[in-house]
């Protein structure tokens, strides 16, 4: 079982203050998170890719690639790359840089992302938002598994025998598909053969557990070892001390962004009462000390088949120290609990 970070490197106003960090000073800030995560036995630590003024991290990869080097053992990933807008030639190069500057540690996380920012930004036509993604997909797995290659599609110059370099470290670089739940996604990810990530970040997490199976059944009608296949989850979540002190902590920044974003798309007002239902046990927020946050992890393993679990946070703009202290937290406290009771669980045959 893999515990590790995803964050959108957020610059929001902090709620109490008003302050509102530089895109330059809170990417320097994530790069000690990385770092951090490294130091206390994390897994892996994702960067999502955004074009907009609320958050610091528009290529994923050079923020990555800062922290390789200083970092030993955690693997390195996008959560997302919005593969629909995004060149899949420059994709591959990049990530192929980060893992050599790691040692074999980067992974790509591809999508179709939830914010359609990029797409008027790099010219694309959002009338084109499933055909970019199948399409681009095609040509990043073509690249990944030759170095020469030959290509045609609709929305992208053609390529003829042509080189794409650096090659990575590892073979085959890692692609992960992100999906928000869409049974089409689920299925693709499955009949390619490739590791799958759920967003859940909201409702039930158990109701995932279809979408699942849905996957691994995709995966073993195209010759797929579903055992071997990998399926991770992205959850919002904070760690402190207390249960009480993280829901209060957590709470204000989510709200902030919660009802920006519930603006922009229609949703209904995002308050304390809606917060405290989602981080019951059986809700998708991962808020509360060590044993509480460890224990929904456990039972997202066992009842959902989650094989890795990535704790989003922040969600808007919390203090550095605070995202540092549970991040440490999920390391040295989260982590060890979740790893033993998990292959307990699975040396007994489930």
């Amino acid at each position: 079982m893999e515990i590790g970070i995803s964050t959108f490197v957020e610059t929001t106003p902090d709620v109490r203050t008003g302050e509102v960090l530089s895109h330059a000073e809170r990417l320097r800030h994530v790069v000690e998170e990385i770092i951090l995560a490294d130091q206390v036995g994390l897994d892996v630590f994702g960067v999502g890719e955004h074009h907009r003024q609320d958050f610091a991290a528009s290529n994923p990869a050079v923020v990555l690639a800062a922290a390789a080097s200083q970092t030993k053992r955690i693997r390195l990933t996008s959560a997302v790359t919005v593969l629909s807008s995004a060149d899949p030639v420059r994709v591959f190069q990049d990530f192929a840089t980060v893992d050599g500057i790691s040692n074999g540690r980067a992974e790509i996380m591809a999508g179709r992302g939830s914010f359609i920012e990029s797409f008027p930004l790099f010219g694309y036509d959002l009338k084109d938002y499933d055909a970019l993604f199948e399409e681009k997909l095609e040509l990043l797995l073509k690249i990944r598994a030759s170095e020469k290659v030959t290509w045609k599609g609709g929305h992208r110059p053609a390529i003829n025998t042509l080189g794409v370099y650096p090659r990575p470290v590892q073979n085959p670089l890692p692609i992960w598909i992100g999906s928000g739940g869409n049974a089409e996604s689920v299925i693709r990810a499955g009949l390619l053969g490739l590791p799958l990530v759920l967003a859940i970040i909201g409702g039930s997490p158990l109701q995932f557990a279809p979408l699942v199976q849905l996957y691994k059944k995709a995966a073993a009608q195209a010759g797929h070892d579903p055992s071997k296949l990998p399926v991770g989850s992205h959850s919002h979540g904070f760690i402190a001390e207390d249960t009480a002190t993280a829901a209060d902590k957590f709470f204000p920044s989510t709200q902030y962004v919660m009802n920006v974003l519930g603006k922009e798309r229609g949703w209904g007002h995002y308050d304390r009462r809606a917060f405290d239902a989602a981080r019951r046990f059986e809700g998708a927020l991962y808020v509360g000390d060590p044993e509480t946050v460890a224990e929904k992890i456990i039972h997202l393993r066992k009842q959902v088949g989650i094989t890795r679990f990535m704790l989003h946070l922040p969600v808007g703009s919390m203090p550095h120290q605070e995202v540092m202290n549970a991040i440490e937290l999920l390391g040295k406290e989260v982590a060890p609990r979740v790893r033993a009771e998990v292959s307990r669980w699975e040396a007994e045959g489930n």
